[in-house]
């Protein structure tokens, strides 16, 4: 099967292998655009006259292979992904600090509303609103991923509205600290640590309204005693990123 998928793979891009995604979920009606006539070409997909003489598409054994492949594929960066987030979590709730995943909420950019999904948010325990500090942290496992992500400004931005602190978390080797915007620090997974290439710009910032009701409906991660995070009531953070 790998000899079969080879000598297309290196041709494929995200869009031939969605699309082939979609003709397998489907019952196959032909586009009939370029991408349809490249992925026939490979040998990818086939054309099927039906017994009521229309023409659907199948894909192949070699396509099988192929969507085998990109499943196998981003099923170990997401798995790798959602390590580092676990990771950078727990950091947080060892810090004594309160830690969301995947925490969706809105956030004002410019004259409009941007949704954003940071990695992981976090607050610091503590009874003063104005000692809690929340940072964002953005994880990134994949290159491809890092660049794309760093065109996308208001998502950024959005970012920057919500925390005090924006801080990129980069698998090692993926991409240099002077290739993030300076807006942002840069922290490197190694090993087992995670080792500051560039500080984060700390801003003032209160919580708004709408930030307190999405820490509200949402879940923190479990994982710190309450004798611990009474230690951390009212002191200064002391690790990395935090």
């Amino acid at each position: 099967m790998n000899a079969t998928v080879s000598p297309a793979n290196h041709l494929l891009t995200a869009v031939h292998r969605r699309r082939l995604r979609e003709v397998w979920r489907s019952a196959g009606w032909p586009c009939q655009d370029l991408v349809e006539v490249e992925l026939l070409f490979l040998g990818l997909l086939e054309r099927v006259l039906q017994a009521s003489g229309h023409e659907t598409l199948r894909v192949t054994e070699a396509g099988i292979a192929v969507l085998a492949e990109t499943l196998q594929r981003n099923r170990a960066r997401r798995d790798a992904h959602e390590q580092l987030v676990e990771r950078v979590a727990r950091e947080m709730t060892r810090a004594g600090r309160l830690a969301w995943r995947g925490l969706s909420v809105r956030a004002k950019v410019d004259e409009g509303w941007v949704m954003a999904m940071p990695d992981v948010f976090s607050i610091r325990h503590t009874t003063v609103e104005a000692y809690l500090e929340p940072i964002v942290h953005e994880i990134k496992v994949q290159r491809s991923d890092l660049l794309s992500d760093l065109r996308r400004a208001a998502k950024r931005a959005a970012y920057l509205q919500l925390s005090s602190e924006c801080w990129y978390v980069l698998a090692e080797g993926i991409a240099r600290a002077d290739e993030i915007p300076p807006e942002c620090g840069v922290l490197v997974a190694r090993g087992d640590g995670l080792e500051v290439e560039r500080a984060a710009p700390r801003r003032p910032m209160r919580m708004p309204f709408h930030l307190w009701m999405a820490l509200a409906r949402a879940t923190p991660l479990e994982g710190w005693r309450d004798e611990d995070a009474q230690a951390h009531l009212g002191a200064q953070p002391s690790l990395p990123g935090e």
